[in-house]
């Protein structure tokens, strides 16, 4: 099956499309505040870009060192030199030649670069019909392919193999087509990437977004995949609203816009502009964002002066003003609803029954679950971050109260809590200060 292909009819036939705003600019976004101070006026953008459009031009020779390889890639694909696939076998259909040569060839592939893995197991993982293949064809040789497999109840896909040919080892096969496999799970609802990677791996891994830090719990993915003697198990997060094969081009395009604006910033700063008159005509003072070329200069008012309340996010700012008071609740409406759908939030959702704790009450003081947390919202509880926060806090330390540090519920408390911080820090209502009980 033509990947391209795949992709347009996955978008046509009821996958979901991905949303075009990120998580904060749906959640804050009023179209009718003007004051974006932290993003540059439409018409400052606009103007960049044709300011780079004009002094753009093309080399005469193509310099390897001066032009992205993922570029080149991208390029090649294009000019059809290069081509994937997405292939599996089947024991209902029968397949086609292509196929099936694809599949024989990426089993080749596979027992070249993975000397150490028993054959035999490589023949079944790739010819199994659970297993699908995506394989990267040039001038119709197969340089490179991943073998995976989706566990879409669980929320991840496992990669299995993945190797490119040593002679096409340095022209970015390997990250075209792992940035290919992203888009091609992320529109089916996966969020995870695991695999794991020998020694010799890892720095490829680290490369494509993956990590050594797990943050998904062992018994989302335990027992579903299969673990390998000296190699170690690597995790890369999804996001929803990237188009991975897109992103290094986005990325350095904002890049030279940004550059474009400082530039014209600093040339704007270093404008003569006339002195102050207005004092001659007998005014004692004027506002300071009055005085002509200070705000194209940087500077920008102060905003949050109070210092009566001492706790403060990383960057200083007052907790409880880090969001309007008429979006706090759609802001913590949203943190609320990701940890109830995470897997392991059941058993938070609900009060701890006396039935199957009966020592519960006397050993926490001051029980909190997540279904209290909702029915304080609706009715307006939260005034502050501060008290939402200190709620959620006392969920997870309850937790870990009551079991033991070598119980599963305990652990489940540190990555549920954990998800939980990552939620807030995404919005940028996470700071360091410990919330004690009281």
């Amino acid at each position: 099956m033509n990947w391209n292909a795949s992709r347009k009819a996955a978008r046509t036939t009821g996958a979901e499309p991905r949303p075009k705003k990120s998580k904060i600019e749906l959640l804050l976004a009023d179209e009718n505040d003007e004051n974006q101070e932290n993003d540059f006026p439409a018409e400052v953008v606009n103007r960049a870009q044709k300011s780079l459009s004009k002094s753009e031009k093309k080399p005469e020779v193509l310099d390897p060192f001066s032009v992205s390889v993922l570029k080149i890639v991208k390029d090649e694909e294009k000019k059809r030199i290069i081509e994937l696939h997405v292939v599996a076998n089947s024991l209902k259909n029968p397949i086609d030649n292509q196929v099936a040569g694809i599949l024989i060839k990426l089993q080749s592939l596979f027992f070249q670069h993975l000397p150490k893995m028993p054959r035999d197991y490589v023949s079944k993982m790739v010819f199994d019909p659970k297993q699908k293949n995506l394989a990267l064809i040039k001038l119709k040789q197969t340089v490179g392919g991943i073998c995976f497999r989706s566990f879409p109840s669980q929320g991840f896909t496992e990669i299995v193999f993945c190797a490119v040919s040593i002679s096409e080892q340095t022209r970015g096969y390997g990250t075209h087509l792992m940035n290919h496999l992203k888009d091609y799970v992320v529109p089916r609802g996966i969020k995870n990437l695991l695999t794991f990677a020998d020694l010799n791996a890892i720095g490829f891994f680290k490369k494509q977004g993956f990590t050594q830090e797990i943050r998904l719990a062992r018994p989302v993915y335990e027992g579903y995949i299969q673990e390998y003697n000296g190699a170690i198990l690597m995790h890369c997060e999804l996001h929803p609203s990237i188009v991975y094969t897109e992103f290094t081009s986005i990325v350095q395009q904002q890049s030279k816009i940004l550059k474009e604006i400082i530039q014209e910033k600093r040339t704007g700063s270093q404008e003569t502009r006339r002195g102050l008159s207005c004092f001659k005509d007998g005014l004692r003072a004027i506002p300071v964002d009055a005085i002509p070329g200070l705000r194209e200069a940087g500077w920008k008012p102060k905003i949050n002066t109070n210092t009566n309340r001492k706790a403060s996010n990383n960057n200083g700012n007052n907790i409880d003003e880090l969001v309007d008071p008429s979006k706090l609740l759609t802001v913590l409406t949203c943190v609320l609803q990701a940890v109830r759908r995470h897997p392991l939030a059941l058993a938070f959702i609900n009060p701890v029954n006396e039935g199957d704790a009966p020592d519960y009450n006397k050993v926490v003081k001051y029980p909190m679950d997540l279904s209290t947390v909702g029915q304080r919202l609706s009715r307006g509880y939260y005034k502050t971050l501060r008290l939402f926060m200190a709620d959620m806090a006392r969920i997870f330390s309850n937790c870990r109260l009551y079991n033991g540090v070598d119980t599963e519920n305990y652990c489940q408390a540190n990555v549920l809590e954990r998800f939980y911080q990552i939620q807030m820090r995404q919005l940028g209502l996470w700071h360091k200060q410990i919330i004690d009980d009281e």
